[in-house]
């Protein structure tokens, strides 16, 4: 898989950011083949819907920008921001962290996971 990346001058909130399950799956497992047995990582988290939506409702909004992180106890986790048509972080509005980590809450083992 060869992942071309272009930079975007104007953002739309119409990108297309659609790959398929083997891309995504090679992606997820390469992450998850950097760990060593025993070490404690995230394999993803969970953002429900209401928190997700009034990230993206809110005014100039056209995307999320998702920056890794690292807690206090040294587990990875995800910052979501809004992004307006500039590209620019909505640092004044809403910004999710405290997704449900995987593990221990997972979905049934799948290629995206396993």
């Amino acid at each position: 898989m060869q992942r071309i990346i272009k930079p975007i001058m104007n953002f739309t909130g119409n990108e297309i950011h659609d790959i398929s399950l083997q891309d995504a799956a090679d992606l997820t497992k390469n992450y998850r083949n950097q760990f060593t047995v025993g070490v404690n990582y995230i394999k993803g988290e969970y953002f429900g819907k209401t928190a997700l939506q009034s990230l993206l409702n809110q005014t100039n909004c056209v995307g999320a920008r998702m920056y890794y992180g690292l807690k206090a106890d040294q587990t990875q986790c995800l910052v979501i921001v809004g992004v307006d048509d500039s590209g620019n972080d909505l640092v004044n509005g809403i910004i999710l962290d405290l997704g449900v980590p995987c593990p221990s809450s997972c979905s049934t083992s799948n290629d995206l996971n396993s």
